[in-house]
C-alpha cells in the first residue's frame, strides 16, 4: 500500500475539502482526488461520501484513519531523528494570526526568522477574521478567544492594550474630551457588527455607544488609516496606534482596555522539530515585544473599562519541548 496514498487521505479526512487538502500538500486539487481513488481501489471500499459541503469519511474511512495516524506518528519519529533533519529546518508551517498582530509584531520579526531558516517555508495568515484550526487552515492559530475544546496544545501568549485614539488634527478642530460623557457628539471609527469575528472586539460597548460612524470596517489596519485622516476617534490595539506620531490618545486611563491573545495547535503535530521551533519563537516574539504590547496598568481608583474575563484566567505559557 502507497505511504503517499494513506498521507493524502489523512490531509483530506482532516481538511474535509479538496482545495484545503491540496494547499496543505501543495499539489492540485485533482492530485488529491486521483490518490483517494486509487487508495479506495487498493483498500476495496469508499473511504468518503462526496457532499455539498466537501468529503466525509465513511464507516470505512473511521476505521482506516486512526491507523494511519498511529503510522504517521511512527514516520514523523523516524525523520526527527534522521540525520538529515539536523542539517536545519524544513517543511511548511502556517500560522494564522488576527491581522494587526500578524501585521505589525510577527511580519518583521518572522521575516527575519525565515532568513536563520532557508529551508523552511512560513506561510503568515494575518487576516481580520478568525483563522480555524479545526479546519486545517493553519498550523498554528492566535485568536482572542481560547480554544473551548479538541485535541489542541493551547498557551496564553500575550495580553495586550488597546485605547481610544484621535489624531491631533481632529482634537484640534473639536470640543476637548475630558470625560465620557464628552464624548457625546464625536464622529467614531469601528468595526462592523454584524462582521465581528469575536466578541472580544466589543469595545465600545463597555465605553460609550456612538451617535454615528464616520467609517466602519473588518479591518483594524483600516480603522487606523481612516483615524490618522482625521475622520473620527477609534479603539485601536496600542502596538499600532503608539507607533503613529499623528495619534494621541484620548481619555488616557479612562478608555484603558485589555485583551488576550491566545496561541494554539494540534497536539498530534506539537513533536515535530519545525512546530516547537516555530511555537517557541513565536513566544520569544511577543515576550520581546512586551512593552509595545502591553502599556502601563491604569493608576489605582481610575474608571477604566473592565479588561476582558478572559485575560485574567490563569495559564501558565506552554514551552512545546521534544518528547
Amino acid at each position: 500500500m502507497d505511504w503517499d496514498n494513506l498521507r493524502y487521505f489523512l490531509e483530506l479526512a482532516r481538511s474535509g475539502t479538496l482545495m484545503s487538502a491540496a494547499r496543505r500538500l501543495e499539489v492540485d486539487h485533482t492530485t488529491v482526488a486521483r490518490r483517494i481513488q486509487a487508495l479506495e481501489k487498493e483498500v476495496g471500499a469508499p473511504l468518503f461520501s462526496r457532499e455539498a459541503g466537501g468529503h466525509r469519511l465513511t464507516e470505512a474511512g473511521r476505521k482506516l484513519q486512526p491507523q494511519v495516524e498511529a503510522m504517521e506518528s511512527a514516520f514523523q519519529a523516524v525523520e526527527s531523528t534522521a540525520p538529515a533533519s539536523q542539517e536545519g529546518l524544513s517543511g511548511l508551517v502556517r500560522i494564522g494570526a488576527t491581522e494587526g498582530f500578524g501585521t505589525v509584531v510577527l511580519a518583521p520579526q518572522l521575516a527575519l526568522f525565515a532568513q536563520q531558516h532557508p529551508k523552511l517555508t512560513i506561510d503568515l495568515l494575518a487576516m481580520p477574521r478568525l483563522v480555524h484550526l479545526s479546519r486545517r487552515e493553519a498550523d498554528i492559530v492566535i485568536s482572542l478567544e481560547r480554544p473551548a475544546r479538541g485535541p489542541v496544545v493551547v498557551t496564553k501568549l500575550t495580553d495586550y492594550t488597546l485605547r481610544l485614539y484621535a489624531s491631533k488634527q481632529y482634537l484640534a478642530a473639536h470640543q476637548p474630551i475630558k470625560t465620557r460623557e464628552d464624548l457625546r457628539g464625536h464622529t467614531f471609527i469601528s468595526y462592523v457588527d454584524d462582521l465581528l469575528f469575536s466578541k472580544e472586539l466589543q469595545y465600545l460597548d463597555e465605553l460609550h455607544r456612538p451617535d454615528a460612524f464616520a467609517l466602519r470596517s473588518t479591518s483594524v489596519l483600516a480603522q487606523h488609516r481612516a483615524v490618522a485622516a482625521g475622520a473620527g476617534i477609534a479603539v485601536l490595539p496600542a502596538f499600532i496606534a503608539e507607533q503613529d506620531a499623528a495619534l494621541r490618545p484620548v481619555l488616557g486611563d479612562q478608555a484603558n482596555f485589555t485583551r488576550t491573545f491566545w496561541m494554539s495547535m494540534p497536539a498530534e503535530t506539537k513533536h515535530l522539530v519545525r512546530m516547537q521551533t516555530v511555537w517557541n519563537f513565536l513566544r520569544e516574539a511577543a515576550e520581546a515585544q512586551r512593552d509595545a504590547l502591553l502599556l502601563p496598568t491604569p493608576t489605582t481608583g481610575s474608571a477604566a473599562p473592565r479588561s476582558s474575563p478572559a485575560a485574567h484566567r490563569s495559564s501558565r505559557p506552554a514551552r512545546v519541548r521534544p518528547p
